[in-house]
């Protein structure tokens, strides 16, 4: 090896006045992404990770996957699904101390019957924004911006299209689709306005879960918790204001829960387009307007990724729908209460799976897009590990706990016994449930949507829905049976996935990297 010459020293102090210089940048941007001065700036974080035009030099790329990373991106999910969850538990708390015609079964009932369309709505809309981390990541991993903003204005595109169809649909004849669910004339008199709010203000909340994976694609996550906390902010707030009245207002009961989501969800949309309105042009995640109606676009590609993902919802909503009428027609509407508030106080326990496959569709997606796969197989089974070891002890405390926790959200005597049974069953079923939630998100960050659909269908129309027809109409059994069928729809959903996973054929859906957009810079902004 030749002997260093004498300009060495200040070639090396050189470099490292230049590295000191990139850390007071980065600990500027930092400084941006406090909550105390206002959200942090996504093109900013891309710049410090995610321009990498060639993998091989770069460290992000090529380093193996780490815990940390999943971690990293997975607890801010966490955080914003519990918000989620709590703001719909405390929903629920307010709403169960309505005083009615039939009392608070009815009114817990009738937000059960319209949370069911209102979820064929938001599934769908979740597809399309799967679609966008699919691929926007896979471009910023490939060192593609310019393509990575053409799926983002794309996905837009295609998620108000889709969110101005259903609610038109299901909007044009509700009393029809309440009354083929089995709801009484009371239930569906209740829920007419409740929901005609909710899924009226579809549309805004097409564009906050859009904006928010695509934050997500560029790795940053924070950003979007921190619009949750200031959306959930107002929907409480506005809960307790119109649902029981307040500064002079007149108490709009049901509809005014309906009204504090649609105004809320505005608040969410207002934040998001400021913060977008401060991305540098040339990012991967930046967004105009008028880039949604370009056809420069990707649409195509999103409907490729998205279709076997809003087929799943629709095969996922409509085995619930099913599932419901069973328990309206011949359960009644005590089932309906009971199913009604043991979901919400047991999506506590789904937020590990959650988190974890969205951070692991995030990784897997770049590092498929900077051909790794290896690393993109490695980020799955951490994933999945991960969700197993949070997820287990959650499951036996709300196994253990279910009838105190359920004393927290209705004093009606016949909700909280008929909730026991119903939340240890889902309570068992949690293994099986995160592991469906975690391997799933990997497929679908590969851009595999079409394997999930198949484990959804075969779980739902093979075992949920004729589990729930025979427990009802052949054996005449009580209700347990029919929450039984949930266990064995997710344990069939994670066996599938599992066998997927191990093939590994799911990383092959959309092929190598994204070949590089060269010839223009994107859609026009």
């Amino acid at each position: 090896m030749p002997e260093p010459d004498d300009d060495s020293p200040s070639l090396l102090d050189s470099q490292a006045s230049t590295r000191d210089a990139a850390h007071e940048v980065e600990s500027e941007i930092e400084e941006l992404g406090d909550l105390e001065t206002g959200p942090g700036l996504p093109s900013t974080t891309l710049a410090a990770r995610g321009l990498v035009a060639d993998p091989e030099n770069s460290d992000a790329s090529s380093a193996a996957p780490r815990l940390s990373d999943l971690l990293t991106l997975g607890w801010p999910m966490m955080l914003s699904q519990m918000l989620v969850s709590i703001t719909g538990l405390v929903d629920r708390a307010m709403i169960g101390r309505l005083e009615g015609d039939g009392g608070v079964a009815v009114a817990l009932a009738a937000v059960g019957y319209t949370t069911q369309f209102f979820m064929l709505i938001q599934s769908a809309l979740f597809a399309v924004g799967l679609a966008a981390v699919a691929l926007m990541a896979r471009a910023i991993g490939a060192g593609d911006p310019a393509r990575s903003r053409a799926a983002f204005a794309s996905s837009v595109r295609v998620a108000i299209v889709m969110s101005l169809v259903f609610t038109a649909a299901i909007l044009a004849a509700p009393e029809t689709l309440f009354a083929w669910l089995g709801a009484t004339k009371e239930v569906t008199a209740a829920g007419r306005p409740y929901l005609q709010w909710m899924v009226g203000s579809s549309v805004l909340l097409a564009l906050n879960l859009t904006f928010d994976s695509a934050l997500r694609a560029d790795r940053d996550t924070r950003t979007p918790m921190r619009v949750s906390i200031a959306v959930a902010a107002v929907k409480l707030a506005l809960n307790a204001i119109l649902i029981f009245g307040a500064f002079g207002l007149e108490p709009l009961g049901l509809a005014g829960a309906g009204l504090a989501t649609a105004l809320s969800q505005s608040v969410g949309v207002v934040i998001y387009v400021l913060i977008f309105r401060r991305i540098d042009k040339d990012s991967p995640v930046s967004f105009r307007w008028r880039s949604v109606w370009s056809k420069t676009g990707l649409t195509r590609q999103v409907l490729q990724v998205a279709g076997p993902g809003v087929a799943e919802r629709i095969v996922l909503n409509l085995g619930m729908l099913s599932y419901f009428w069973v328990l309206g027609r011949y359960y009644g509407t005590l089932a309906v209460a009971v199913y009604t508030v043991g979901v919400p106080l047991l999506s506590f326990s789904w937020i590990p799976g959650t988190g974890y496959g969205q951070a692991c569709a995030t990784l897997v997606g770049q590092r498929l897009g900077a051909n790794d796969r290896e690393g993109a197989r490695r980020v799955g089974l951490q994933a999945t590990a991960l969700a197993l070891m949070t997820a287990l002890p959650l499951a036996v405390i709300f196994g253990l706990l279910r009838t105190p926790l359920a004393e927290l959200f209705t004093d009606d005597p016949a909700v909280i016994r008929g909730l026991g049974p119903f939340m240890l069953a889902l309570a068992i079923g949690q293994p099986f449930l995160q592991l469906h939630f975690t391997l799933g998100g990997a497929h679908r960050g590969a851009g595999d949507t079409t394997t999930p659909l198949v484990a959804a269908t075969i779980g739902n129309w093979a075992l949920r829905v004729p589990i729930a027809l025979l427990a009802a109409l052949v054996f005449h059994s009580g209700v347990i049976w029919v929450w039984w069928a949930l266990v064995f729809d997710h344990l069939s959903r994670a066996t599938l996935l599992a066998w997927s996973f191990h093939r590994g054929h799911w990383m092959d859906r959309l092929g190598g990297a994204p070949a590089p957009v060269r010839a223009t810079r994107g859609p026009k902004t």
